[in-house]
C-alpha cells in the first residue's frame, strides 16, 4: 500500500502541518528566510508527523495540541538531517544540494540550531510538560547518538549491539517520541502510552535497518547520494558488519577502515558492495528488520481495533517493504 493511500484519513491534518512548517521562513530576515525556504520547501514521506497524528487518533483526537506536536517532531527530524550533512560533508540530499555544500558548515549548524528552537516553539505551544520533557529527553538521545556514531567511525570492532544501541539513538528515538507524545496527547492510558513506545521503538529499528539496506542496493540517482555512502563516511552498518563477520581475519571492510587515505578510488567500498549485493547477506538482513517488524506489529495487539490501528499495521508493511 502506498503512503498516499495510508495517510488518506489525516491527509488534510498532514497538509496543515506541511503549511506551518513552510510558514516558519516568513521572516523579517530575508537572508535567513530565503535560506529556511531552501530547507523545508520540500518535505520528505511525512512519516514522523503521520505518527503523531495517527497516535491520537487512537484515542481523542484533539488538534489544538496534535498539529503543533506534529509539526514540532518534523522540524526536529529536519535540523538532525541538516546536522547530519554538515558532519558528514555531505555534498546532496535527495537528490539536492546540502546547506553545508552551499554555505559552509557554520551556516549549516545554526541553521539546525534555528530549526531545534522553532521545534521547541511548537512543542511548548502544546502546554503539556510532559511531551515537553520528552522533547528534550529525545534530543539529548538523538545528540548523544550522533556523539557516538561519530566517535565511533572507522572502528571496526563494534557488535550488533552497539549498531541497534545507536540507531534506536538515530531513529528509533524520534519515531518513539512521534508516538509517544501522540498517545499522551490523545489522553491514552499509561498502557497504551507504553505500547505506542515499544511499536515506536522497534519500527524505527526496522526503518533504519531497511534504510542502510539501501545505501548498498539502491542507485545513486534513487537516494540522491553515493552507493555506500555510510560505508564512505565511516560508518559500519548491518549489511558491512555482516561482511567482517563472515570474514573476520580478512575482508575489505577491514581494509577501507584501516587504509582509507589510500582508497581515493574507493576500490573497498566498491568490493564491499559487490560482496553485499552477490552473497545472502542482504536476505539476512531483510530477516533482522522482519523480526523487529514483527515486535512492532505484535505491540499493537493490545489496542482496539480502528482504522488507525490499521494505519500503524499499514506503516510497519510499507517500511519494511520499501525499497523491495
Amino acid at each position: 500500500m502506498e503512503l498516499k493511500q495510508i495517510y488518506s484519513p489525516i491527509q488534510q491534518d498532514l497538509n496543515k502541518v506541511k503549511e506551518t512548517i513552510k510558514s516558519i521562513s516568513r521572516i523579517d530576515y530575508e537572508w535567513l528566510s530565503k535560506q529556511v525556504s531552501y530547507i523545508v520547501g520540500e518535505t520528505g514521506k511525512g512519516m514522523r508527523p503521520a505518527l503523531t497524528l495517527f497516535s491520537g487518533k487512537l484515542f481523542t483526537y484533539d488538534l489544538t495540541t496534535l498539529l503543533p506536536m506534529a509539526v514540532s517532531v518534523e522540524l526536529m527530524h529536519t535540523a538532525t538531517l541538516v546536522h547530519d550533512d554538515a558532519i558528514d560533508k555531505a555534498d546532496t540530499r535527495r537528490g539536492k544540494t546540502t546547506i553545508n555544500s552551499m554555505w559552509g558548515n557554520e551556516i549549516a549548524i545554526l541553521m539546525g540550531d534555528f530549526l531545534f528552537a522553532k521545534a521547541g516553539e511548537y512543542v511548548a505551544d502544546t502546554q503539556n510538560p510532559r511531551v515537553i520533557k520528552l522533547f528534550s529527553q529525545t534530543l539529548g538521545i538523538i545528540s548523544s547518538g550522533e556523539i557516538g556514531q561519530f566517535r565511533g567511525s572507522f572502528n571496526i570492532k563494534q557488535t550488533r549491539d552497539d549498531y541497534f544501541r545507536r540507531i534506536y539513538r538515530k531513529t528509533g528515538s524520534l519515531f518513539s517520541l512521534a508516538t509517544q507524545s501522540g498517545a499522551v496527547l490523545g489522553k491514552a492510558p499509561e498502557s497504551a502510552v507504553a505500547t505506542m513506545k515499544d511499536y515506536a521503538d522497534n519500527l524505527g529499528i526496522a526503518f533504519q535497518i531497511m534504510d542502510d539496506i539501501l545505501d548498498f542496493t539502491s542507485t545513486e540517482e534513487a537516494m540522491g547520494k553515493p552507493v555506500g555512502s555510510d560505508l564512505i563516511q565511516g560508518t559500519l552498518t548491518l549489511p558491512a558488519m555482516m561482511v567482517v563477520e563472515r570474514n573476520p581475519k580478512d575482508n575489505p571492510v577491514t581494509r577501507y577502515f584501516e587504509n582509507k587515505v589510500e582508497d581515493r578510488d574507493n576500490k573497498y567500498v566498491a568490493e564491499v558492495i559487490d560482496i553485499v549485493r552477490g552473497s545472502g547477506i542482504i536476505d539476512e538482513c531483510y530477516k533482522v528488520a522482519g523480526e523487529y517488524y514483527d515486535k512492532a506489529c505484535k505491540s499493537l495487539e493490545t489496542l482496539p481495533e480502528s482504522d488507525s490501528r490499521k494505519a500503524l499495521y499499514d506503516l510497519a508493511d510499507f517500511v519494511i517493504k520499501q525499497g523491495r
